[in-house]
Order: structure tokens, then C-alpha cells, then sequence
């Protein structure tokens, strides 16, 4: 099956197994091998699976600071409101101290995930009954409001490294879900570009740093300007940031590629189809500031993800003195075709 956008769903957890390696640990070889007609479906199988592998290595928990009245003293005295006690003739301590608890933002999201995923007609019953069981375990657990969520500030250390894949796989959940006009009834309506293209990106990074062994560097990194030596540095705080999603080496040749998700893969000007200006200025200016030496021996690639445009944009350019191409990979073919011309594409820019 595919999702609204054409993709098939099995592609999304093969592209999500490239981003999370946990995914390819034994235990989840059962997902791999189902068919989901919804995208939802395969995320409740996945949270379904992950929530019960975490369950047996314990909930992470964390310090949380709890206030309370207690007859004896526990952590830190809270003094005006002892002494509001004491003047109520009411013989107890106000304490504030830390305590070890479950109920912390990992597994809040987790619970608010599974509690909407039980509600959502995407999910099949059987699913929806495996999910309910780990919710059991949750009693102790609050759940919280999607919106206020802080994506950006959570953190992963080593005791909670496990829930970075949940975290993700709930991110896309979240931020889809959607109440519907029957009241206590969620749907997941859609999964949103912004997500798709994150995980694109770390998909075609992690595919070449898996596969392609050979290639010196396979990362994200930051081009710098190529400015004369004597340009003021106090000007150079202005200028912005070229951060490329993927920068591959192989000795002397480079290739930096710039993933692209969108509804539309081209502009309309004056009912003339043409690629993004914007999209070619960028990775234009990242081959030649990375060229310093005019050597050609750095290329730039759009690469595109396919939508249902009549226009597929393939093409390869030679930009002063430096090869330029834009691509479309169609993530609703059979992933061994993706596979392949993500392959082809490291052959074309490397001889080895």
C-alpha cells in the first residue's frame, strides 16, 4: 500500500531501518514482514514492539522534584509553608525533595502516543490490543498536551539512547494527528513533508555510509566561503551558513547532494515548468566554494523525491567547470530499484 502522497508504506520503514539501526535487530523482523494499508498501522506495530522491548529493560526514569506534607523531614524544609502549617496547629513538615520517577517527558510522549494510536481508525484491532497492553504499565505515567511539546529539547544520553528511534517515530505521530468532528476519535491525516524530508535526508546518508564503505566521508557538513584573505572578519558573521545534507569524498572527487521533499518539484512561471532558482543557486554555490582551486573535481546533485508531477526532473549540467545534476528517486518503487540508483549515482561521480 501506499500513503497520500504515493509512497509505499513498506519504503518508510525501510527508510526508517537506514535512520534507526535499532530497527534491524531481530525483534522487530516481523514488522519488516507485514503489509500495512496506513502508515499509522506500521508506527503502532513499531511503537508496539519497541514499548515492549523497553518495558523488559525497564521505563528510563528521572529526577523529579516532588512538594509534600509529611510528618517527618524529607529532602528540603520548605519554611514559609511549614510555618503556615504550624500556624494551622497542623503538626507536619513541608517538604520539597527528588524522587526517581517514570513519569518524566520520554515516556509522556510515549503514553500520549499509544493512548491517540488506540483511537485512530488507521489501526487495526489487533494492533490496538498490543498496544493496550503496554499501556498497562503506564499508570503511573501523565498524559500531556501534543502542542506543548519540545521536540527540540529533548536529549539522549546513554541510559535513554533507546528512545530516540520512539521519540521520532512519536514525533511523526503527533504532529499528523489530527481530532476528527466525533468526539474522542483522532485520525492520523497526514505525514508531513517537513517530517518526510528529515528522514529522507538521514535515509540517503545512512544508505551511503552503510554501502559504500570506500568513500573517505559520508556526512552533513558546513562548505566555507571562499573569500579573499584580507575580507574583513567582522563581515563575515553576516553572511549565512552552507550546511549540505550530504557530502561525499572519494580521494581528490566530491559530491554534494542536497535532498529536496515537496508537494511540487517545480515552479510554474508564465505556464513554463522549470527547477527551483532557489534549490540551483544553493547547491551552485556549494560546489564553488568548495572548489577553491577550480580543480572540477567537486559536483553538486538535487535529489529529488518523486511526487505524481507529470515532469521528472533528470539532468546533468556543466556549470563552470563543474558538473551539476538534478535527479528524482521514486520512493514508490520496490525498494531493490531505489537501492540501485542510489547506487548508480555513487558510480557515475566515483572512479575507483
Amino acid at each position: 500500500m501506499t500513503n497520500d502522497k504515493g509512497i509505499f508504506i513498506k519504503n518508510i520503514y525501510y527508510m526508517l531501518t537506514y535512520a534507526f539501526q535499532v530497527l534491524r535487530q531481530k525483534n522487530y523482523k516481523y514488522v519488516a514482514a507485514e503489509e500495512f494499508d496506513d502508515v499509522q498501522d506500521l508506527f503502532a506495530a513499531i511503537l508496539a514492539k519497541g514499548i515492549a522491548q523497553q518495558l523488559k529493560q525497564g521505563l528510563h526514569r528521572e529526577y523529579v522534584t516532588k512538594r509534600e506534607n509529611l510528618p517527618l523531614m524529607r529532602g528540603k524544609l520548605d519554611t514559609h509553608r511549614t510555618i503556615n502549617q504550624l500556624t494551622q496547629r497542623k503538626k507536619i513538615l513541608a517538604c520539597e525533595y527528588d524522587e526517581l520517577s517514570v513519569n518524566n517527558i520520554f515516556n509522556q510522549i510515549l503514553k500520549t502516543t499509544v493512548f491517540l494510536l488506540v483511537q485512530d481508525s488507521g489501526v487495526k484491532n489487533a494492533r490496538k490490543a498490543d498496544l493496550k497492553k503496554v499501556l498497562l504499565f503506564f499508570d503511573e505515567v501523565n498524559v500531556i498536551e501534543p502542542t506543548r511539546i519540545r521536540w527540540d529539547l529533548l536529549r539522549y544520553q546513554r541510559n535513554n539512547k533507546n528512545y530516540e528511534m520512539l521519540m521520532n517515530v512519536c514525533c511523526f505521530v503527533l504532529d499528523g494527528m489530527l481530532q476528527t468532528t466525533e468526539k474522542g476519535s483522532f485520525k492520523m491525516v497526514s505525514f508531513s513533508d517537513e517530517h518526510m524530508h528529515k528522514l529522507y535526508e538521514k535515509f540517503v546518508l545512512e544508505y551511503y555510509k552503510r554501502h559504500h564503505s570506500y568513500l573517505t566521508e559520508v556526512r552533513p557538513t558546513q562548505v566555507k566561503w571562499d573569500l579573499a584573505p584580507d575580507t574583513d572578519e567582522r563581515m563575515i558573521r553576516f553572511l549565512p551558513i552552507m550546511q549540505t545534507d550530504i557530502f561525499l569524498r572519494y580521494k581528490e572527487q566530491v559530491l554534494i547532494i542536497d535532498t529536496k521533499y515537496y508537494g511540487k518539484t517545480m515552479q510554474t512561471q508564465y505556464g513554463k515548468a522549470t527547477l527551483h532558482s532557489g534549490n540551483m543557486y544553493q547547491i551552485f554555490t556549494y560546489v564553488k566554494n568548495q572548489d577553491t582551486t577550480s580543480s572540477g573535481n567537486v559536483s553538486g546533485m538535487l535529489l529529488y523525491a518523486k511526487t505524481d508531477e507529470a515532469i521528472t526532473p533528470d539532468c546533468k549540467l556543466v556549470m563552470g567547470g563543474n558538473r551539476i545534476s538534478v535527479k528524482t528517486l521514486d520512493l514508490s518503487k520496490d525498494f531493490k530499484l531505489i537501492a540501485a540508483q542510489l547506487d548508480r549515482i555513487a558510480e557515475e561521480h566515483f572512479q575507483k
